[in-house]
């Protein structure tokens, strides 16, 4: 069975002018009849044509950010070749990332206001942002305008942030979206659903590759630790 990477690659092959931008609306017709494919590959073409875009966003594209791109797709050995060829593509397109952002938000499973999928495809971004040590300006300025076009609420973008960005020390409240002033077991609850939603499982079944899962691991140890130091806290007090 063709690998996701084989089925990109192909789809490239066939788009017109080779840009990856067309690749997008492929997506749309090619696998129709297959939701499930659908879904990783749409995944997919978002991860590496906003990844890539975002990498230029500052002006320089480092090292750091392109391992962290690799880090990020656990794409098979005999992959490498092919996934390099569609980030070279998606750096070279002349589409902007506003309009690539656009398509990915149409290509929303659930279309809903705070689409998991299109979270999961921040959280991504994030990862490759940071993989130099810091998140740039222009970079945030990036990320939180693709947000917007993906119909995220600007709190739940701000939980995102939290989880990545914490120059003073990670806010465990601000990690799990509730406040200092609610009760533990309000706090609890929240963090049982997120632990749900987000638990490796939980993406794979709703269309994030396998490949993806070093994402929902990160996330998962994130959201844990916030947790327990909220649960150690109120011990104490």
């Amino acid at each position: 069975m063709p690998s996701i990477w084989d089925r990109l690659l192909s789809m490239v092959a066939d788009a017109a002018c080779n840009a990856l931008s067309s690749v997008v609306e492929a997506v749309r017709t090619l696998l129709e009849g297959d939701p499930e494919t659908r879904r990783q590959v749409a995944f997919s073409v978002a991860m590496i044509a906003l990844s890539a875009k975002m990498a230029k966003a500052d002006g320089i594209v480092t090292t750091a950010e392109v391992d962290a791109f690799r880090d990020v797709f656990k794409f098979p050995a005999d992959q490498a070749a092919n996934v390099a060829r569609l980030y070279n593509l998606a750096r070279q397109d002349v589409a902007g990332y506003e309009a690539y952002a656009e398509k990915m938000a149409a290509l929303c499973v659930s279309c809903e206001r705070n689409c998991p999928i299109l979270e999961d495809i921040i959280d991504g971004l994030f990862h490759i942002a940071k993989a130099d040590g810091l998140i740039h300006e222009k970079e945030m300025a990036f990320l939180s305008r693709v947000a917007e076009i993906f119909g995220m609420a600007v709190e739940r973008f701000e939980q995102i942030t939290a989880r990545h960005v914490h120059v003073d020390g990670r806010d465990p409240y601000k990690v799990l979206g509730v406040s200092p002033q609610d009760d533990f077991p309000t706090i609890r609850k929240r963090y049982r659903v997120l632990a749900s939603e987000n638990h490796p499982d939980t993406l794979i079944a709703r269309g994030v590759p396998a490949e993806f899962q070093r994402i929902a691991n990160d996330r998962m140890a994130v959201l844990n630790a916030a947790y327990a130091e909220i649960e150690k806290e109120r011990v104490a007090a």
